[in-house]
């Protein structure tokens, strides 16, 4: 029987929504405001046709930010504390935006198009709103707004000889965290080595919502010899790679210290970025808590956890677990989990308290899988 869709207004639509339905779509969730596939059937065969051949995901839910204006490379180095004075133009750089506490209000990933022409490739936060309120009281000349903008991800070891078999040699030679622009059939587009899948792939940018639907199929059509199929980001894949999800794995009440992402915290640079002094201070002081890696000892997990787990010893709460998920790969159940400092030792043994009930856990190295990133960054 068919199975039907309940939609309103207030939640858009992307551009690729009736192809996706149209290829097998069978449930939805909410990110940025918009619906975005979630369920292709089996999660884990999802998982293993991206990590042995490749899926074509609709992410149009990565809403861009445009920056335009006179002043927009020094408004951008405002929002960040991380230093992009080297970032090229056709680069891409992981970035986080802070508060005025150091908290984490979004992990985008940036695109410099032009010397003062940068889009924010947004994690799921309402960072026009931010910036937007930002600009009023800066005093830059800077524009913004959300264009008409929306990714693919083309992720998995053959998405190279699917680009190859679509583009020809036009994208061989692009690096790691840069991108082109291109067009497809007269569709206009940028083509970035990025993805939220810890394997190898690339990003498509539609700029013409119009024809999303015929740049989904035309993508399919083209890959599906290739062992193409449709899918959805994959949580199991994201967690082996220690990839961060905003809104579980992180919000504006977490620093980048307690990430782990200090790497991208410039505090000597001359740009008073906003959080500055509130970061300065976190890293004199030291963190009290950190995001660690775990497994839990129990019956393969049938689902990601969609609460947060409470960590105890004894009867002390040391932490709680962010993201889990069983891995089929490495027959674990896998977590991120955030623990008091003073716990996150490699080997460490603590009890996760679960809907399911209370379980063994022990702290192990992240990520879980290809630690060096070889797959990712080849």
């Amino acid at each position: 029987m068919k199975k039907e869709f309940s939609f309103g207004t207030q939640v858009r639509k992307s551009p690729y929504f009736d192809a996706t339905v149209r290829w097998g779509a069978q449930g939805f969730s909410v990110y940025n405001h918009m619906y975005i596939p979630r369920d292709f059937g089996d999660p884990a065969q999802n998982f293993w046709n991206l990590v042995n051949n490749a899926i074509l995901c609709d992410v149009a839910v990565e809403r861009q930010v445009e920056i335009t204006g006179p002043d927009a490379s020094e408004f951008v180095q405002l929002l960040t504390p991380r230093n992009l004075s080297d970032c090229s133009i056709g680069q891409c750089k992981y970035v986080l935006i802070t508060d005025a506490n150091g908290g984490v209000l979004n992990d985008p990933v940036l695109l410099k198009l032009a010397e003062n022409h940068f889009w924010l490739s947004l994690a799921d936060s309402d960072v026009l709103f931010w910036a937007k309120g930002v600009a009023v009281n800066s005093g830059l000349d800077v524009e913004l707004s959300e264009p008409d903008v929306s990714p693919l991800q083309l992720q998995g070891p053959k998405s190279a000889e699917i680009m190859q078999a679509i583009f020809g040699d036009e994208f061989n030679d692009l690096k790691y965290y840069w991108f082109k622009e291109s067009e497809l059939n007269g569709i206009p587009i940028i083509v970035s080595r990025t993805g939220w899948s810890s394997e190898f792939g690339y990003e498509i940018f539609l700029r013409d919502g119009s024809r999303g639907n015929e740049l989904w199929d035309y993508i399919m059509k083209a890959g599906k010899p290739l062992g193409l199929e449709p899918g959805h980001t994959s949580t199991i894949r994201r967690i082996e790679g220690g990839m961060l999800s905003y809104q579980a794995d992180m919000d504006c009440e977490v620093n980048p210290y307690e990430l782990g992402l200090g790497r991208l915290v410039d505090l000597e640079m001359d740009s008073n970025f906003i959080g500055k002094d509130a970061l300065k201070k976190i890293n004199a002081d030291g963190i009290t808590r950190k995001q660690a890696g775990i497994v839990i000892d129990c019956p393969p997990l049938d689902a990601p956890n969609t609460t947060y787990w409470p960590i105890m010893i004894d009867s002390n709460k040391i932490g709680y677990v962010t993201s889990a998920v069983y891995s089929p790969r490495l027959k674990k159940n896998i977590a991120l989990a955030m623990l008091n400092i003073d716990y996150t030792k490699i080997n460490t043994n603590a009890e996760v308290h679960t809907t399911l009930g209370i379980f063994p856990i022990k702290v192990v190295p992240k990520p879980f899988f290809d630690p060096n990133k070889k797959i990712v960054a080849k």
